[in-house]
């Protein structure tokens, strides 16, 4: 077992080097003495015959023996910088018996003006839904399958130009000149905006002049486009968001006006292969930019040969002998599917309406601020990764990644079944494994690899590539057949021009669930599951089988 240093405690991978899983099984038994002075009963209710429910159990006379507690297996995660997962055995137990219970329901619907319709209330939609209460019309935004319900929402939310109506398509917003001299859409209410504009059953005609129209958002400049060569209606535009969050800006590669992708039964492979060619594009071009490799000429995209051709250049320049240093030596990719805004006014999950991913270059080092002359390593997730490779190899005189893919391939259930569900691989083709991890970090991770080490996207021909993008996409439409609406994705890579050689390029992908929002054992790393991972692998086989064509 290789383990990890942090903070003085030493953290375990759950991957042994002869290639299994680790993992426990606490079974408690213990006993606790009873401080309380006093008793406090009270009748809880009665039966439906009359016999009262009391609270009597709530107070024992004595001392408390807890022979057999349900037991919890604590699985080590194969990465230890990601904590330690528990699966409450029994509830594993009841879901191994019907796996069929992992999915969640589909939404329900819900049509607010048209129940109004039925009650014989005339009023006008408008002054229906302006009369709700704040926290009403944001839960109504969110969750209306009713497109009249959503329009009149719309329209208490902004001025529209060209709308005179609910009936009428809108051609644009009103703009008002701001206090700083700036033009600005008039917009009421904005948290309510962003909802209605959100919600897939918004009639595109809205979607378009309240999101999706270039510009509509701010002044970020397009530096990108991707169209499909082939026809079928996909077009991607590359926004650079210059003052990010993210150190030397990065950027964001949204679903055009005329191709709405609100979520993924509508995604096509097509539309992925343009969210991630321009991420390829825009990492090999800034790459190439640090190594003075020329380029084409600006105001036109790299064709894929073009595109091919200058990895493997970038490539040997890094590999020479007198290979110049790079500043900005490591990626950062990442994809926040879907929304949701609680009532309560709290932002629930992403940032940006329908479809869209973001990329940016981290630096090799960070000036500090107390000390210009000095610097200090910058972060990027895929050096814990390498850390853990090294320390492995260093240990153990084996491959960490050779032995997580062995484990993976071996795996045995941890209840010792060998009638039920024993594989975590869900699918594999053309060198890309779509899995489920033995310590999930979230009810229904998945993750991808290469299986051969592919450490970072520069080392990635076109063929992985190709694979990668499908294999992601069919990632994302198996959680969202399972009834999943909120998904993260982020890449673990490894840095271009250092780093182990073998070291896997690794996705994950972090569904948020309804009972799962995260709170105090999350926060120390401690995730809890109740379901065994190869169960969740044999419900994810299941969707796929059921999955549609995934074709252009």
């Amino acid at each position: 077992m290789v383990t990890a240093t942090h903070g003085g405690m030493r953290r375990e991978s759950g991957i042994r080097p002869d290639g299994s899983f680790a993992w426990g099984l606490h079974q408690p038994r213990y006993g606790v003495r009873n401080l309380r002075a006093a008793d406090h009963f009270a009748a809880l209710g009665a039966t439906r015959d009359g016999t009262p429910v009391e609270n009597r159990a709530n107070f024992p006379s004595s001392d408390v023996a807890v022979a057999h507690a349900d037991g919890v297996y604590e699985i080590p995660n194969a990465l230890p910088f990601r904590g330690v997962t528990y699966i409450g055995q029994r509830w594993a137990e009841g879901r191994a018996e019907d796996p069929s219970g992992l999915g969640l329901p589909p939404r329900e619907a819900c049509r607010f003006l048209a129940a109004l319709d039925a009650l014989g209330i005339d009023q006008p939609p408008e002054a229906l839904v302006g009369a709700l209460p704040q926290p009403l019309k944001l839960a109504l935004a969110t969750t209306s399958t009713d497109p009249r319900d959503l329009v009149a929402l719309a329209r208490t939310t902004a001025e529209f130009v060209g709308a005179a109506d609910a009936e009428d398509a809108p051609s644009g917003l009103l703009y008002e000149w701001d206090a700083g001299g700036h033009l600005q859409p008039v917009v009421h209410d904005a948290q309510l905006y962003d909802a209605v504009a959100n919600n897939p059953n918004l009639p595109d005609a809205y979607k378009e002049v309240m999101v999706l129209r270039p510009g509509i958002q701010g002044g970020s400049e397009i530096v990108g486009e991707w169209k499909n060569r082939e026809g079928g209606g996909s077009r991607i535009f590359e926004y650079l968001r210059t003052n990010s969050y993210i150190p030397w800006g990065h950027f964001a590669a949204n679903m055009a006006h005329d191709t709405v992708r609100y979520d993924a039964a509508g995604l096509t492979a097509t539309d992925v292969q343009g969210l991630r060619g321009l991420y390829y594009q825009r990492t090999y071009v800034r790459l190439a930019e640090q190594l003075a490799i020329p380029l084409p000429p600006s105001r036109r995209p790299l064709v894929p040969d073009e595109l091919e051709a200058l990895r493997c250049r970038i490539v040997d320049h890094l590999q020479a002998p007198d290979a110049p240093r790079l500043t900005f030596n490591a990626a950062l990719w990442g994809w926040n599917y879907g929304y949701d805004f609680a009532p309560t006014r709290y932002r629930l999950h992403a940032s940006h309406q329908q479809i869209h991913q973001q990329f940016a270059l981290i630096p090799r080092r960070v000036p500090l601020s107390a000390d210009p002359a000095g610097t200090l390593p910058s972060y990027a997730c895929g050096d814990l990764v390498a850390d853990l490779c090294h320390d492995y190899r260093r240990q153990h005189r084996v491959s960490f990644f050779d032995a997580y893919l062995q484990a993976i391939r071996a795996n045995t259930r941890m209840d010792g079944r060998d009638d039920r569900e024993t594989a975590l691989v869900v699918y594999e083709s053309d060198g890309v494994m779509l899995f489920v991890p033995k310590a999930q970090t979230s009810q229904w991770e998945l993750q991808i690899m290469p299986t051969r080490p592919i450490g970072n996207v520069l080392e990635a021909d076109a063929v992985l590539r190709t694979a990668l993008d499908a294999t992601l996409l069919l990632a994302v439409r198996i959680l969202a057949a399972l009834g999943a609406r909120m998904v993260t994705v982020i890449e673990y890579g490894k840095r271009f021009d250092t780093g182990p050689a073998d070291q896997h390029l690794l996705y994950a992908l972090l569904p948020r669930l309804p009972e799962s929002p995260g709170a105090f054992s999350e926060a120390q790393l401690r995730w809890i599951s109740g379901h065994y991972p190869e169960d969740f692998a044999g419900a994810c086989r299941k969707a796929l089988i059921d999955l549609p064509d995934l074709g252009r």
